[in-house]
């Protein structure tokens, strides 16, 4: 472990690059792709997890989304965290924000601010599985906050928890409804993991998209620009371009729909016509039926019972529960106990 010492600045307007904690091997995600490929192709039915969405085309796309005006989160989210930031800071006292899923964003920023203006706050500790995500997040944040400390971890949030710096009180951030994306029994894999790792008294910000019409919610996921659609389609190119897969990418429909047992969203990808798939680096052949559809996101939605039970079970207790303006996101505070 780093120290946290505040790195020295030798002269005014000379900034010190943040420090970087690197606990994933340089072929990490390559390998994590190949193993997610072979497990999810040769499943029935067939998926492929979110995460691979990702790359800078995927990532390029979601930013696209976010702004789209049936794409509610973001804005509902933001609404919370400008008005709430401040409560924040005063109900946690937070010396360290640790952020799962670096930010450099409008939302990272509010979060930053509540906290800094309060006083208490020294230290921003952002986590990616990206280190060159990471490394522009934190060079974006030292360049914008230059007291505060800025100490990167390169991991996964399932498996180094454990790794984190930062002096008590911290306050880990997991916003934008992320959550929904694991399913109900890694979901309390995820809390479990984030209360061995905080001392009582510290805290869980947790951002959640809420239960709400069917028509609402399979539009913010099928938006009429087909924004979303690419995105989807992109985890494909992500596979014949690092895999050297030859997926026919324009045939296969993005499919959303609302399975309301579950309560969450399911996105697929459904091939237009018979097909079959080669992917050489991992020596692998794929076929498709006409219709076949391969599953590649869950995104679960809450409603605030079973928030609240939940993160009970897995230790915490809660400090508040707050809404935007239309109750369609919730941001909420947990204490570990």
């Amino acid at each position: 472990m780093h120290s946290l010492t505040p790195p020295h600045r030798p002269g005014q307007g000379t900034l010190i690059d943040p420090e970087i904690d690197i606990h994933l091997t340089p072929d990490y995600a390559a390998r994590a792709l190949r193993a997610d490929a072979r497990a999810g192709l040769t499943a029935e039915p067939k998926w492929l997890a979110p995460k691979w969405f990702y790359d800078a085309r995927g990532s390029e796309l979601f930013e696209q989304i976010t702004r789209l005006p049936e794409y509610y989160p973001t804005r509902a989210e933001r609404e919370i965290l400008k008005a709430r930031s401040r409560e924040i800071a005063e109900l946690t006292g937070a010396h360290t924000l640790v952020e799962l899923g670096s930010g450099s964003s409008e939302k990272t920023r509010l979060l930053l601010d509540g906290l800094r203006d309060h006083g208490t706050l020294t230290t921003f500790v952002p986590l990616d599985v990206s280190e060159s995500a990471l490394r522009d997040a934190a060079a974006a944040i030292t360049a914008d906050y230059p007291s505060m400390v800025v100490h990167g971890v390169v991991g996964d949030f399932t498996a180094h928890l454990d790794k984190l710096p930062g002096e008590a009180p911290r306050v880990v951030a997991f916003l934008g409804g992320t959550i929904g994306n694991l399913l109900p029994d890694e979901r309390g894999d995820f809390f479990e993991s984030v209360r061995e790792v905080l001392e009582p008294g510290e805290w869980l910000l947790l951002g959640t998209d809420l239960v709400k019409d069917p028509a609402t919610l399979v539009a913010a996921y099928d938006d009429s620009a087909g924004v979303t659609a690419e995105f989807n389609r992109n985890v494909l190119r992500v596979l014949n371009r690092q895999l050297g897969a030859d997926f026919d990418v324009d045939a296969f429909s993005h499919v959303a729909i609302w399975d309301a047992d579950n309560e969450w969203i399911e996105m697929h990808l459904r091939a237009d016509r018979a097909m079959r798939v080669l992917i050489p680096e991992i020596r692998l052949e794929v076929n498709f039926a006409e219709g076949e559809e391969l599953s590649t996101e869950v995104s679960a939605k809450f409603h605030r019972h079973g928030v609240e039970a939940e993160l009970d079970k897995a230790g915490f207790t809660s400090g508040a529960w707050w809404t935007d303006s239309q109750d369609r996101f919730a941001l909420s505070l947990w204490q570990a106990v």
